[in-house]
């Protein structure tokens, strides 16, 4: 193994040549790495344009379940339709809530008839693209009646 190496080199000095690679294969080799950048590079653009979006279409939910519970916490008879703005964290958002009566044929055997759905929508702008998220709940009147 050893007298291999050992005539390698013999012959390696003979021709006075050193092993080491040629330009056009370190030009070979920068190509295939900058083709595997710029692919690793779009992959990480479309990483952070994918968690812009999920961050504002988590921020349009929290406005909406907020508006909600204002509206929820106002109690039964306080409930209207209402819309205005919201700026969070440079975003703008527009938001309304509606008010439905809902006919329920079984409830009003129990003698309850009221029950409203409750709707709050939140809009915005991302890119050219108008965006939305609705949310819906159920209200009953929860007053006792004689």
């Amino acid at each position: 193994m050893r007298r291999q190496t050992d005539e390698a080199r013999l012959i390696s000095m003979k021709t006075g040549r050193r092993k080491a690679f040629t330009f056009v294969e370190v030009i070979a080799a920068l190509a295939v790495v900058s083709i595997a950048l710029v692919g690793l590079l779009q992959m990480h653009l479309l990483s952070v344009k994918t968690a812009d979006t999920a961050q504002t279409m988590a921020q349009a939910v929290l406005l909406a379940r907020d508006k909600m519970t204002e509206a929820l916490c106002a109690g039964w008879q306080e409930i209207e339709a209402q819309s205005g703005t919201a700026d969070v964290n440079g975003a703008h958002y527009a938001w309304k809530t509606e008010l439905k009566s809902v006919d329920v044929p079984q409830l009003q055997n129990l003698g309850r008839d009221a029950l409203r759905q409750l709707r709050v929508s939140v809009t915005w702008q991302q890119g050219t693209e108008h965006k939305s998220v609705q949310i819906a709940t159920y209200v009953a009147d929860t007053t006792i009646h004689e």
